[in-house]
């Protein structure tokens, strides 16, 4: 027999009141952000209502996420769901710089900190740094990247990690291969 745990927390409400907290918000502050009422979003939240495709792509923006991120894929099977992600069925997170593909790695963001898969495509960059309210490290799997963290340059070779605290960071692939990275964030922005 299955039974499905309301206790899992893979939920699509969960992550969102994972995104939410992240961002420092308030069910008061989303829902006015959204038009909508406090009790809707905290149904929402506790999985006891579906928003819509529309509902899914204001939250997506107030969030400052992709509707991907918010879209379930296939289902894992129960004895795995929360427990393990498989390579197929990793959530994209729809980075919004070109060159950049992200996934989450964790199965879900209700964690204190979130893994993420990033492949830079050769000849990817960000121009402008970024700046985050997290705590990063980062793995470099393959490839090289050069990294600039609090104005101080870097070029990240296989096998290299590197930190970022809430520091401005930019990143650049000026290479032929892509680079690939493991990071892990603390809290989940994503």
């Amino acid at each position: 027999m299955h039974h499905s745990l309301p206790t899992h927390p893979h939920t699509l409400g969960a992550d969102l009141r994972a995104l939410r907290k992240s961002r420092g918000l308030t069910l008061t502050d989303l829902a006015a952000m959204l038009g909508r009422s406090v009790g809707w979003l905290s149904q929402v939240e506790r999985d006891k209502s579906d928003p819509s495709i529309t509902d899914l792509r204001q939250i997506a923006a107030a969030l400052d996420v992709s509707v991907s991120m918010l879209f379930r894929h296939a289902a894992a099977p129960s004895d795995e769901a929360g427990y393990v992600v498989r390579k197929t069925a990793r959530r994209p997170i729809g980075s919004s710089v070109a060159g950049l593909v992200e996934e989450l790695l964790s199965p879900d963001l209700t964690d204190d900190f979130e893994m993420v898969h990033s492949t830079f495509a050769p000849g990817s960059r960000i121009t402008e740094p970024v700046t985050r309210p997290t705590q990063e490290v980062g793995y470099l799997v393959h490839g090289a990247l050069d990294l600039e963290i609090a104005g101080k340059s870097h070029t990240i070779n296989p096998g290299d990690s590197f930190r970022i605290r809430g520091e401005p960071f930019r990143w650049s692939n000026p290479y032929d291969a892509p680079a690939l990275a493991i990071w892990v964030i603390a809290p989940p922005v994503y």
